[in-house]
C-alpha cells in the first residue's frame, strides 16, 4: 500500500510549548499598566447620569402649565415606569422643547441615554447644553456622546470650550476623549488629523502627545507615533502608561529595544508590580526564558502564596528543560492550592513524558479530572497505554474520554479505529468507522478513513463509492483523488483514468511526497521510466518512506541500475525491518 493510503495517525500528539501555554494562563494577572479605561459609546457613566437629575439654582422660564404639558409629563413618567424608555425620552424631549426648562432637558437627556436611542440622545443633550450653558457636566456629557458617535467635527468646538474652561485638566481631558473618538470613528487618518488639531495648542501636556501617538500608531504612522510618545515620556518620565506604550511600539520591530525601555523604567520604579508582570510576559513572548523566570520569581518572592506565579515559574522551568526544578515548583503550586489541581497534574504528566518516565506520566494523567485538560489527558493516557502494548486498557481509557463537540467525537472514532487497525483487527476497525460514518455521514476525514479501511479489506466498490462521495463534498481534497487514482494503479486497471486522478491531486498539492510517489508509479506503469524516476527520486528525497523506497528501487532495477536498487532496498529495510512493501519487492527481485 502506498504512503498515500495510510490512515492518519491520530495518536501522535505534539508536546505542548510550555512557555506559550503559560501566556493565556497568566492573562488574568499580567496585563500592561492600564492606559485609559475603554470608553463605551455612551454619553456618561451611571454616576454621571445620577448628577443629571440634580437641580441647582437656575434661572427658570416662567411657563404656564397647560393640559398638553400635563399630558406630556404624565406620558413620560408612566412610560418610564412601564419600561418604555424610548417613549418616555421622546415625551420629555417634546416637553423640554416647549417649556425650555433645563430641569426637563436634563430629565430628557437621562431618559434618552437609558433608551439607547442615539439620535434622540444627541438632540436631548444638545438642548440641555443649550439651556444650561454654564454647566460643565452638560458640555462633557454632550461631548462624549458626539465623540462616541463619530461626530468629530461637531465635537471639536465643544471640546475647545471644555479645554479653555479648565486648561489645568487638559491632560485628563485628552486621555478620556481620545478613546471615545477612536471607538466611534473607523477612519484612522481622520482621527489622527483631528487629534493633532485639538492637542496642538497644548504642546507641554504629555497626555496630548500620548493621544497623538495612539492615533498615529492606529493609522500606521510608526515614526510619528514613536516621536510623539517619546515626547510624552520626556514630559512625564514617571508615567508608566507612556513608558509602556513606547516599549510596545518597539517590541514588534526592535524587541530588544522595547525590553530595554521596560527594564529602564522598572529600575527606576522597582515597586511597580503590574509593570513587572508585563515585563515578564514580554520576555516570555521573546523566548528569553531565563530572564522571564527571574522576573516571575521576584514577583513570587513578594507574594509567596500565589499559586499562579508559582505555576508560571514552573512552566518556564519546563520550557528550559530543567525538569527536576520544574517538578518541585509544580508540587509547590499544587500545595499552595488555588490553581486547579487537574491543570497541575496535567503538566506534571507532560513533564514526566518529556523525561521519558511514562509510568509517572500515566499516573498524573489519570489524576486529571474532566475539565479544561480532561480530554487531552485521556488521549495521552490512551497513547501511553497503546505504547506499552495494553490495547484493552487503552480502549477503556479512550471510551472514558468525554468529547465536547463533534470534532472531538469524530477524533475519538478514528483513534478507536486506529488502535484496532494497528493491532491487525482490520474488520473490527472498519466496523467502528462505518458506525461512526452513520452518525457523521458528511465528515470528510471520517469518509476518507472509512474508505481506506474498506480498501484494506478489498471492498473495492465500497471504497470507490466513499471516495467519490468525498470528492463531491470536498472537490479540492487532493488526497481523495490520489487515493482512488493510486488504488486503480495498484490494481493495474483503468490506468489512463487513474493518471488523470493522480494528476489532479498533483495539481492541488505538488509538494506532497505521497502524491508525487503516485505520479512516479503511474509513469512507470505507462512505460515512461525516465519520468517515473524523476518523480520517485523527488518523493524519496522529501520522505524516505519504505513504500516509496520499494517503488524507487523497482524502477531503478528496471532501468538497469540494479546496484542502486539493491542499496535503496537494503538501506530502507535496515531502517524499516517490518515493511511488508519492501519484503515483497525484494522477494520478487532478489529471491
Amino acid at each position: 500500500m502506498s504512503p498515500c493510503h495510510r490512515q492518519v495517525d491520530m495518536m501522535k500528539f505534539p508536546r505542548r510549548n510550555f512557555a506559550l501555554a503559560l501566556i493565556p494562563l497568566l492573562a488574568a494577572c499580567a496585563h500592561a499598566p492600564q492606559q485609559v479605561a475603554a470608553t463605551t459609546p455612551t454619553p456618561a457613566s451611571r454616576a454621571s447620569l445620577d448628577q443629571i437629575v440634580e437641580t441647582p439654582k437656575l434661572a427658570l422660564p416662567k411657563v404656564a402649565m397647560t393640559d398638553n404639558m400635563l399630558y406630556e409629563f404624565l406620558l413620560g413618567d408612566i412610560a418610564a415606569q412601564r419600561n418604555q424608555p424610548k417613549l418616555a425620552a421622546q415625551a420629555y424631549l417634546d416637553l423640554a422643547k416647549t417649556t425650555r426648562d433645563p430641569r426637563v432637558a436634563r430629565r430628557a437627556a437621562q431618559l434618552a441615554y437609558e433608551s439607547r436611542d442615539y439620535d434622540t440622545a444627541v438632540e436631548s443633550f444638545k438642548l440641555w447644553e443649550e439651556l444650561e450653558p454654564a454647566s460643565p457636566l452638560a458640555k462633557q456629557l454632550y461631548l462624549s456622546l458626539l465623540l462616541s458617535g463619530g461626530k468629530l467635527q461637531e465635537a471639536r468646538p465643544l471640546l475647545d470650550e471644555v479645554l479653555r474652561a479648565d486648561p489645568a485638566s487638559a491632560g485628563r481631558t485628552f486621555t478620556s476623549t481620545y478613546p471615545m473618538a477612536a471607538h466611534g470613528t473607523q477612519d484612522k487618518s481622520a482621527i489622527l488629523a483631528w487629534t493633532i488639531a485639538v492637542t496642538h495648542p497644548y504642546p507641554d501636556v504629555a497626555e496630548g502627545h500620548w493621544a497623538v501617538a495612539q492615533a498615529a500608531a492606529a493609522a500606521g504612522k510608526q515614526d510619528l507615533a514613536l516621536a510623539e510618545i517619546h515626547r510624552a515620556v520626556t514630559l512625564r518620565p514617571d508615567w508608566d502608561v507612556a513608558a509602556v506604550f513606547e516599549a510596545q511600539l518597539y517590541l514588534n520591530s526592535e524587541p530588544q529595544k522595547g525590553l530595554d525601555l521596560l527594564k529602564k523604567f522598572l529600575d527606576a520604579h522597582p515597586e511597580n508590580r503590574e509593570l513587572r508582570l508585563y515585563y515578564a510576559r514580554a520576555l516570555l513572548n521573546q523566548k528569553q526564558f531565563a530572564a522571564a523566570r527571574d522576573e516571575f520569581q521576584r514577583l513570587l518572592d513578594d507574594r509567596p502564596d500565589s499559586p499562579d506565579l508559582a505555576f508560571a515559574v514552573a512552566l518556564i522551568s519546563m520550557q528550559m528543560g530543567e525538569y527536576d526544578r520544574a517538578e518541585k515548583e509544580l508540587q509547590q503550586a499544587l500545595n499552595k492550592g488555588g490553581r486547579d489541581e487537574s491543570t497541575v497534574h496535567y503538566y506534571l504528566a507532560q513533564l514526566n513524558e518529556a523525561r521519558k518516565d511514562d509510568a509517572a506520566a500515566l499516573e498524573h494523567y489519570r489524576l486529571v479530572k474532566e475539565g479544561e485538560y480532561g480530554y487531552a489527558a485521556r488521549l495521552r493516557e490512551v497513547a501511553l497505554l497503546d505504547k506499552a502494548g495494553k490495547l484493552d486498557e487503552a480502549l477503556d481509557a479512550l471510551h472514558r474520554a468525554v468529547a465536547k463537540n463533534d470534532e472531538q467525537r469524530v477524533q475519538l472514532i478514528m483513534i478507536d479505529a486506529q488502535l484496532l487497525r494497528e493491532n491487525k483487527k482490520y474488520e473490527t476497525s472498519y466496523q467502528v468507522l462505518a458506525e461512526g460514518l452513520k452518525k457523521f455521514p458528511e465528515n470528510p476525514d471520517l469518509l476518507y478513513q472509512t474508505a481506506m479501511a474498506a480498501d484494506k479489506l478489498d471492498k473495492v466498490e465500497l471504497f470507490e463509492k466513499l471516495i467519490r462521495k468525498l470528492m463531491k463534498i470536498s472537490p479540492d481534497n487532493a488526497h481523495a483523488y490520489n487515493a482512488l487514482g493510486y488504488s486503480l494503479l495498484d490494481r493495474k486497471v483503468r490506468i489512463k483514468e487513474a493518471m488523470k486522478l493522480v494528476e489532479k491531486a498533483y495539481q492541488l498539492e505538488p509538494d506532497d511526497a505521497a502524491i508525487t510517489d503516485s505520479m512516479g508509479w503511474g509513469y512507470y506503469l505507462m512505460g515512461n521510466l525516465d519520468e517515473s524516476l524523476k518523480f520517485l527520486n523527488r518523493a524519496f528525497a522529501a520522505n524516505p518512506d519504505p513504500e516509496i523506497a520499494a517503488h524507487l528501487g523497482e524502477v531503478m532495477w528496471m532501468h538497469g541500475d540494479k546496484a542502486g536498487a539493491r542499496k535503496i532496498w537494503t538501506d530502507s529495510a535496515k531502517a524499516n525491518p517490518d515493511s511488508e512493501a519492501l519484503k515483497a519487492v525484494m522477494k520478487r527481485f532478489i529471491p
